[in-house]
């Protein structure tokens, strides 16, 4: 919420409150409390625009100067009359006299609010032009740069300047017919005529040079020098007059006389039911000389305050207040020169303040970036030729970057990512596997039925006898190979050892040897189905870290970027604390270079300035304080704000200021 918004509250509230105050009953005025007052459409209508017009009935305290001129048109309060024959017609009239004041009040405050704002905005730019000014007139190398940008505006003015002396000889020539082209001889041709006109144009440089011998003794660097300080002078004094003007209006306009914390005001505190309404009819008179002075520069601030004043007590409008006037014709002057103030003051101090913004300000954009717009038209055939000719290489590379991202997103990012989810989900075609699901389950097959084979074929190895094995030994046998224990099979093949060519043409030897590689097989498959269990246990630890390479670089590409970009926004941020610093600074330099007046508070003029950097200081403050830290600081820079308080504490309410927020000022 800005300054502004804050003032136009708090003044609507105090005119809430003093205009509730109960009337007197002498001498014949109206009292609400003693009497019913009957509805009709004018109350209706007026107390309509009374509630459109106040500051506390909406979210938006401000209106615009359309809408409040528009409603005073809507009130006619200097057309309406009324018509009633029954006994309640003084009642109803007196009421609605009062009604029609609340109206002008409430319009009076939102125009005293609108010129306030329009004046920080006017105000407020300025400093950046005096920087401007600042910046040239503190570097030669600007100030040659100044002297280089502006040479097309000062060789425009000497052309148009050579262009008006050369016509006006010209025109002088044709009234006299004795210096016109006299000889026959000549004639009135044209390469007559053109050597004539160069003569006048060569004669008008000769004249101009001659009157400007001691601009020439000068360097063009110190003539724009000289031009920039002369125009930074003027922007000074044009913020200085507004500063002042907004001073004036927040110290003097609409002043009630009411402190804030005074929760209740009796008759006593308006010992005059008029008062009030003076006070309203001057603010009126104090707005409208502030706007019509506070653009002439050629007078000073102390100048300007005395004219506003001045013009104030001697205003013939107030001067015929102070002869008893009626009603209908205050109301009358009051609305007629509020809308006065809206449809033509307003619009004019816009547009002179403009002007005089635009004539001492910084030039254009135009006249500061022609030069690298004209470098770079002049190397743009340049920079085009060369795009031309790699123009394969670079849609080339444009492609090959496009499909290497494309490729990585779909290979790294969304291939594990779907193996993963379907880890979870128990997928089967996502399980992790080194053998196929039967593999082991054949080959333990295939052994056994090797190691029984082998078993019935040769008894004596399993039970050191020629009888054929039994049921009952056979399940044996195949419970001890599901076990691993072959001893039927590493028996037959020690036996087989001692005369291996005999084992070998009987065949038992190598009928081993293929079982113990059998058995080898299913050994190895074994450790392999382990390993595989385990890997099946992670599986869900491998997916992630499939996808953690590309994640990785996802996250460094996004880091960099939001680096890059989030590096403007902390950017931005340090330049709100480092632009909060530097008002704090300025804020400081005001208060201590000002020159207080009798009471020990700030003058008109420095109270305007420091309500701009204020000003500045609450809109930055949303953007750089927490939402608690940002309502303490809000309180402390009211502190600030109020003179009534003296120099010396609010110096001290800076210095808490600087220590209590130090941490986000960093």
């Amino acid at each position: 919420m800005s300054i502004v918004a804050d003032q136009v509250r708090r003044v609507d509230s105090q005119l809430d409150r003093v205009q509730l105050v109960p009337p007197s009953t002498q001498d014949g005025e109206f009292s609400a409390d003693n009497h019913i007052i009957p509805s009709s459409a004018r109350l209706v209508e007026l107390q309509a625009i009374v509630k459109s017009l106040s500051s506390t009935s909406s979210s938006s305290p401000l209106l615009s100067s359309w809408r409040i001129s528009s409603l005073l048109q809507q009130a006619g309060l200097s057309d309406f009359t009324i018509d009633q024959d029954d006994d309640d017609e003084d009642t109803i009239s007196t009421y609605e006299t009062q009604l029609e004041w609340l109206l002008v009040s409430k319009a009076t405050v939102q125009t005293y609010g609108l010129l306030l704002n329009i004046l920080l905005e006017q105000t407020i730019p300025l400093n950046d032009d005096i920087w401007y000014w600042d910046e040239i007139l503190g570097s030669y190398s600007y100030s040659s740069l100044y002297t280089i940008q502006t040479s097309p505006l000062r060789f425009l003015a000497w052309s148009k300047d050579i262009y008006r002396e050369t016509k006006h000889k010209a025109s002088r020539i044709r009234r006299n017919p004795e210096n016109s082209i006299s000889a026959s001889g000549l004639g009135t041709t044209l390469a007559h005529q053109w050597k004539q006109f160069y003569g006048l144009v060569r004669e008008s440089v000769r004249e101009r040079s001659v009157g400007n011998i001691q601009r020439r003794v000068l360097s063009p660097i110190a003539v724009c020098r000289t031009e920039a300080r002369h125009k930074q002078s003027r922007l000074k004094r044009l913020r200085e007059m507004g500063a002042s003007g907004l001073g004036v209006l927040m110290d003097e306009g609409l002043n009630f006389g009411i402190s804030d914390e005074s929760s209740e005001i009796t008759k006593t505190d308006y010992n005059d039911s008029q008062e009030w309404k003076m006070v309203v009819e001057r603010s009126v008179a104090l707005m409208d000389n502030v706007l019509r002075n506070v653009t002439a520069l050629e007078n000073g601030v102390a100048d300007f305050e005395d004219m506003v004043f001045s013009s104030v007590e001697e205003d013939p409008e107030l001067s015929s207040l102070r002869a008893e006037d009626s009603e209908a014709v205050r109301l009358r002057k009051v609305s007629q020169r509020l809308q006065h103030i809206l449809k033509t003051h307003v619009r004019d101090y816009s547009s002179k303040s403009k002007q005089l913004a635009s004539k001492y300000g910084r030039p254009s954009r135009l006249i500061r970036y022609w030069i690298p717009a004209v470098i770079f038209i002049l190397s743009s055939s340049t920079i085009l030729r060369i795009l031309v000719n790699r123009k394969a290489e670079i849609v080339t590379w444009i492609q090959d970057f496009g499909t290497t991202v494309r490729d990585f997103w779909s290979n790294w990012i969304m291939e594990p990512t779907k193996k993963v989810i379907g880890t979870i989900r128990h997928d089967k075609d996502s399980a992790i596997a080194i053998m196929s699901k039967e593999s082991l389950k054949g080959d333990r097959d295939s052994l056994e039925r090797m190691v029984v084979d082998f078993a019935v074929d040769n008894p004596n190895s399993a039970t050191n006898g020629n009888a054929p094995l039994s049921e009952a030994q056979i399940a044996e046998i195949r419970l001890k190979v599901k076990e691993g224990d072959l001893t039927p099979v590493l028996r037959a093949y020690e036996k087989d050892l001692r005369q291996p060519f005999v084992g070998t043409l009987r065949g038992d030897l190598i009928r081993a040897l293929l079982i113990q590689v059998q058995k080898t097989k299913v050994d190895v498959e074994v450790a392999l189905s382990g390993i595989d269990s385990l890997l099946k246990s992670q599986e869900l630890v491998f997916g992630f870290i499939g996808l953690t390479p590309g994640v990785l670089v996802c996250f460094a590409a996004f880091r960099y970027l939001g680096g890059v970009f989030g590096s403007r926004r902390g950017l931005r941020r340090g330049r709100k604390a480092g632009q909060t610093v530097r008002v704090l600074r300025n804020i400081d330099r005001i208060l201590t270079i000002a020159t207080p007046t009798q009471e020990n508070i700030l003058s008109y003029k420095d109270h305007g300035l420091l309500l701009c950097e204020v000003h500045i200081l609450r809109q930055g403050s949303s953007k750089l304080f927490p939402g608690d830290i940002e309502r303490e600081f809000l309180e402390d820079v009211n502190d600030l704000c109020n003179i009534n308080s003296g120099i010396q504490q609010q110096l001290k309410t800076l210095d808490r200021i600087r220590w209590g927020y130090a941490k986000w000022l960093k």
